[in-house]
């Protein structure tokens, strides 16, 4: 009597299983984070096509509320995330993505229409090589999260240093060094998603929670590397 069983199939089933669950997890995770930007870049065209609400949001006290109000948000949502429903949670992104939208609305007062589009395309071509390289590099990127970590603080530092100093070439440094950070991070946590997908059952609530986090990380990589990017080579009206 013949044994059907071969060596091997038990594993290789397991392997497959968990690719096509990281396939599920990563494509959540991508549109989610799409989704978020075009919030975002809709928000931000809207405002800045109305005088009355740059006016609104860019004077007085209101202005800080504007500029801080992001970072609560991400607080908010990292720090309450477990104890949220998904649709809660969703919703929270989503309004994130809309106030983030209105901070970011000076952009299209003070770069040239052009040069937005053209820092874009130049983000997104970055931000896809990096994310391309997280997924499919054999070194593990995680050993480098001390590194990124520090290398985060410094550049926060620096930045709020020369925001005092308000030296140009101070700031075209920090900016060269923000989108290689951001650049690397964008590698490092495109793999961390992979990783997380790999064991992550993608029709569980927790697991969908999990994707939000991860689009909200990514999110916030592609964002910054467009700022960075657009300090050096946007054209000013």
């Amino acid at each position: 009597m013949s044994n059907s069983y071969q060596p091997g199939t038990a594993s290789r089933t397991r392997g497959a299983d968990a690719i096509d669950q990281a396939s599920v997890f990563l494509r959540q995770v991508f549109i989610t984070m799409a989704l978020g930007l075009t919030i975002t870049a809709g928000a931000a065209w809207y405002v800045a096509q109305s005088e009355a609400l740059l006016q609104f949001f860019y004077t007085g006290a209101m202005k800080w509320i504007v500029m801080f109000a992001p970072l609560v948000f991400v607080f908010i949502m990292a720090a309450r995330i477990h104890r949220m429903s998904f649709a809660a949670a969703s919703l929270t992104f989503a309004a994130y993505s809309i106030i983030n939208g209105i901070s970011l609305a000076f952009i299209f007062v003070v770069f040239e229409l052009g040069s937005v589009f053209k820092v874009f395309m130049i983000t997104a071509g970055t931000f896809g090589a990096m994310a391309l390289i997280g997924l499919t590099t054999r070194v593990n990127l995680a050993k480098f999260s001390s590194i990124f970590m520090m290398a985060l603080v410094g550049l926060i530092i620096a930045s709020l240093v020369n925001f005092f100093l308000g030296s140009s070439t101070f700031d075209y440094i920090i900016s060269c060094v923000g989108v290689l950070l951001f650049a690397g991070l964008t590698a490092y946590d495109t793999q961390k998603m992979l990783v997380i997908g790999q064991s992550a059952d993608p029709e569980s609530d927790s697991a969908r929670k999990m994707a939000l986090m991860g689009a909200l990380t990514l999110y916030l990589d592609f964002i910054n590397l467009f700022l960075f990017l657009l300090r050096i080579f946007g054209s000013r009206d």
